[in-house]
């Protein structure tokens, strides 16, 4: 046979240089399973009580069949446009320049929670020690720290992120197995049997139950680094869901057990996993654990920007911002002005919110819900638009149709939760204040998006076609490279 000239990349980053150890390292940095235990799951469990580990089962479900979705292009295609530039060959242009908005978004908002996260746990821990550094002060630590790291080498941010929470989570696995051997059993029958536990509750716990998991897709952002990119990705995407939900829901089974009987309740705790370390007589984990949590965050921060920055940098190529977004660093093959800007967000906004007198715990509440929203909208039209370009390379099976239409229905849950339906027994309360105001919030900024992209397609046509083009031409690309 032949051999069929292939085209190279001409995006100007490092090209097949990430392993697959470090192309999943990326997803599960950015999913961040040590802030579930030590943040998450106490707030799931507010609304969820006995259910939150089923809460997590379920949202663990759904998000699989969302990442098969995803699988059906990136075993197809890579490119650092992610789930943008999927979902604009699926569904056309517009789709895909409004997920590629929303993930914008989703991953900047991100990035300020899990910042302010770090912040607030630096805290706990610095101020043990006598010093009681700003909550400023700790968010120029962690952006700082995360811009040099991603502007310098995604082989640095990869390798940095997978061990920082190798170590998390396992001194967390270690805490969970002391604490089921300090309570003598492992059969729950409350939790077991869901006693006490609402459909209410579960459906606004699985609106913050997702939130532990967004990011877990990121690893398509990578496309053009890393190494057989059309297998490690599509691995890297499905590995880290499960294995991520798999801890979470072992996870909050040990704390709602491990807080059965304990003085303070496990969604009125201020660090849980460092509670549960004190009953079990184990303190030292929970000082350890904290220092994890810290370092997870930073972790999730720098996944983060790498995942975001890399979206902004694929839309910069293609025009729909300003080319210089588009440009990477020439020595170091990063997305450098990309990069920059969004470290610059992510310390501003935290900033400007604290200095407004919003305590940091906050900001990660408010940025991390908007987050999801962005996320919920680019997993929706990922599931409408895989079956939809299937059906065009006249590949679709029914199974497929399935997995669109589960997906898709899950997806559906904490979009109804998060906006809420009016009656006292309705199964989808509106969220308080100012949760309730958050997806309308949310719906304006995508309205600005689509309103620029209205604009740009009048001002200049022909640069929508060139996106068009460039997509086509990756997919082409990895179509050519199968028939050599």
């Amino acid at each position: 046979m032949t051999k069929l000239e292939v085209k190279p990349r001409v995006s100007g980053l490092r090209p097949e240089c990430l392993p697959f150890s470090e192309v999943i390292a990326q997803s599960i940095a950015n999913i961040a399973p040590t802030v579930t235990p030590t943040v998450n799951a106490a707030l799931v469990f507010a609304s969820a009580g006995t259910g939150t580990w089923f809460t997590y089962v379920l949202a663990t479900i759904g998000l699989t069949f969302v990442g098969i979705n995803i699988n059906q292009f990136a075993k197809r295609s890579a490119s650092p446009g992610s789930l943008y530039a999927y979902i604009a060959r699926g569904l056309g242009p517009m789709a895909g320049v409004l997920t590629g908005w929303a993930l914008i978004l989703a991953y900047a908002l991100t990035a300020m929670a899990v910042t302010s996260g770090f912040a607030s746990y630096a805290a706990v821990l610095l101020g043990a020690v006598g010093i009681n550094p700003s909550p400023i002060f700790l968010f120029a630590i962690c952006v700082g720290l995360a811009w040099y790291v991603g502007y310098r080498d995604i082989k640095l941010s990869t390798v940095l992120m997978l061990i920082l929470e190798a170590v998390s989570v396992g001194l967390i696995i270690i805490l969970g197995m002391i604490i089921l051997g300090e309570k003598g059993y492992v059969v729950d029958s409350a939790q077991l049997t869901l006693q006490d536990a609402k459909p209410s509750g579960i459906v606004l716990g699985l609106v913050l139950g997702i939130f532990s998991y967004v990011g877990f897709e990121s690893a398509t952002t990578l496309g053009d680094e890393a190494k057989q990119p059309l297998k490690n990705i599509p691995r890297a995407v499905i590995i880290s869901t499960i294995a991520s939900g798999i801890f979470f829901v072992l996870m909050s089974y040990v704390q709602v057990l491990g807080f059965q009987g304990a003085p303070v309740k496990f969604n009125e705790s201020a660090a849980p996993m460092s509670d549960l370390a004190n009953f079990a007589g184990v303190g030292f984990f929970g000082i350890l654990i904290s220092m994890g949590a810290a370092v997870s965050m930073f972790a999730c921060t720098l996944a983060s920007i790498n995942a975001g920055a890399r979206i902004f940098f694929s839309m910069g190529r293609h025009g729909i911002f300003h080319r210089s977004i588009g440009r990477a660093h020439g020595r170091n093959e990063t997305p450098h002005v990309a990069i920059t800007i969004a470290a610059l967000s992510t310390f501003l906004v935290p900033t400007i919110m604290n200095m407004s007198g919003v305590k940091t715990l906050d900001i990660y509440a408010y940025t991390g819900t908007i987050a999801t929203y962005g996320f919920l909208v680019a997993y929706i039209l990922i599931s409408i638009a895989a079956p939809v370009y299937l059906h065009r390379e006249h590949q679709l099976r029914w199974t497929d149709t399935l997995f669109s239409v589960l997906a898709i229905g899950f997806m559906l849950i904490p979009v109804l939760g998060s906006i809420g339906l009016p009656g006292e027994n309705s199964i989808f309360p509106i969220p308080p204040a100012p949760y309730n105001a958050f997806p309308y919030l949310f719906l304006i900024y995508m309205v600005v998006g689509a309103v620029w992209f209205f604009i740009l397609r009048s001002r200049s046509p022909n640069l929508i076609q060139e996106m068009e083009s460039d997509i086509e031409a990756s997919h082409t690309r990895f179509s050519d490279m199968k028939k050599v």
